[in-house]
């Protein structure tokens, strides 16, 4: 957390709605995390921080090999995710594929610390339970109801700087919600609730209610974490804290436990931040359950399942080009209902000398591949159209690309009035012609015209 307070704004007054199903479905239960998965999570960004001088502040090496460490878990998972660099740092940005695109569920950690320490309690926790509900959510596949994304972000020690860039790059659009975790294992913990939007507050002591525990408003942390940065834009908040340098009361010892007249987090932004002393298991535990019930809550719909679908493109959808030559474009997969799916990519309609491949030539729905379709030299003249193909777990579906083959009918590639190496081949009439020495063409100068010019390949 932030050390410094800054005033936000106030957020826009919206109505919560949670997904309702079709009458008499059941919603998906939300998982239990198990907190071991958290903790094993802490105990290398302890390694990380041992092995890199102490600390895992934004810009320094220990930064980097958490950050390394979280994106390795998420992209064996399944993930979509990608580096967003900014001066004095980085963020790690990860989708999840499935859900409609610009009604999006995000949850947010910073995963830097401050130079003195490794940061552990502050922030570890809140990056470790956030990769820990990404890796469940990616086990259990459930059906969505809107698009989930993950943020890791630098530089929050430093002034937000790494959440305030990624809004103001427009990260910001099509987020619905933002849940921010920050110090979720205080040792001394207490048990707060971001009391920014009433509706997501009351999503996240549902869930304490069902163990029995009463929360707060969280007060220390208003303003000071990455949840700002999205209210400033007009995004609906929430999120969790378990406390940092106040001290706790004894109305709150005698609701929570713990000691009253002592700080939540006695290491706050200190060396002895550290795994495992500076956590707390029991607080890390009920706060990744939390995270997970929000989740569920906020983004997970019936065990009805919505049919799996998906759309195909090519862009560009066209392309010329002369014989024995080449051309690629992106093909595309979108999630368009349902969750994402394995699609096989193949052509069809290929013309005689024409070949084409993708790569790679299976995808998620959600991912693109790079299609290249290559002629050979003899390819006669004219304009194809080639059917690029998804073959879809569920649902199967197409895309064309043009291809027109320049040349005389008869696959000739020579031209005249062009400059020509030593080296170059040509095909001139269905046969391969190669450069002898360096000119320029003239009508007249035919390959088969002019052996000191052009030898058979």
């Amino acid at each position: 957390m932030l050390r410094l307070g800054a005033a936000a704004t106030a957020a826009l007054a919206l109505t919560l709605t949670t997904p309702a199903g079709p009458a008499g479905a059941a919603a998906d239960p939300a998982p239990d995390i198990p907190v071991a998965n958290v903790t094993a999570h802490l105990s290398q960004l302890q390694s990380i921080a041992t092995s890199n001088g102490g600390n895992r502040a934004s810009g320094r090496p220990g930064f980097t090999a958490s950050m390394n460490y979280i994106k390795g878990k998420l992209d064996a998972a399944g993930f979509t995710t990608r580096v967003q660099n900014f001066s004095g740092g980085s963020n790690l940005i990860a989708d999840w594929p499935g859900g409609p695109a610009n009604q999006t569920v995000m949850l947010g950690a910073h995963l830097d610390s401050v130079a003195a320490g490794p940061g552990i309690n502050d922030n570890g926790s809140g990056s470790a339970a956030l990769l820990e509900n990404a890796l469940t959510l990616a086990a259990r596949r459930p059906t969505l109801t809107k698009h989930v994304r993950f943020g890791w972000w630098g530089a929050e020690e430093a002034g937000m700087v790494g959440s305030r860039y990624y809004v103001q790059n427009g990260g910001a659009s099509g987020v619905e919600v933002y849940l921010n975790f920050d110090m979720i294992a205080s040792t001394n913990a207490g048990y707060f609730v971001y009391d920014d939007d009433a509706a997501i507050q009351r999503t996240f002591n549902d869930y304490f209610a069902t163990i029995g525990l009463q929360t707060e408003g969280d007060r220390e942390g208003d303003g000071r974490s990455d949840h700002a940065s999205f209210k400033s834009a007009g995004v609906r908040v929430g999120g969790l804290a378990t406390g940092a340098g106040a001290v706790k009361s004894s109305a709150q010892a005698a609701k929570w436990g713990g000691s009253a007249g002592q700080a939540f987090d006695r290491c706050y932004h200190s060396a002895c931040d550290s795994y495992p002393s500076a956590i707390n298991t029991t607080a890390l535990d009920r706060n990744s359950d939390a995270i997970a019930y929000a989740i569920w809550k906020l983004a997970v719909g019936t065990s009805t399942p919505t049919e799996n679908d998906y759309s195909i493109s090519v862009t560009p959808s066209s392309a010329s080009v002369q014989a024995g030559q080449s051309a690629t474009a992106a093909v595309s997969t979108q999630v368009t209902s349902g969750q994402a799916q394995s699609v096989a990519l193949s052509a069809g309609n290929v013309p005689s000398g024409v070949t084409v491949s993708f790569s790679p030539s299976t995808v998620q729905a959600g991912q693109s591949s790079t299609v290249t379709i290559a002629t050979a030299s003899g390819v006669v003249a004219g304009t194809y159209t080639i059917g690029i193909n998804g073959d879809g777990t569920t649902a199967d579906h197409s895309a064309s690309f043009t291809l027109t083959v320049g040349g005389d009918g008869q696959g000739t590639t020579w031209t005249a009035y062009k400059s020509y190496t030593a080296g170059d081949v040509v095909t001139y009439q269905g046969v391969s012609y190669r450069c002898l020495q360096a000119h320029t063409s003239l009508p007249g100068w035919e390959p088969p015209n002019v052996p000191a010019l052009w030898a058979r390949a």
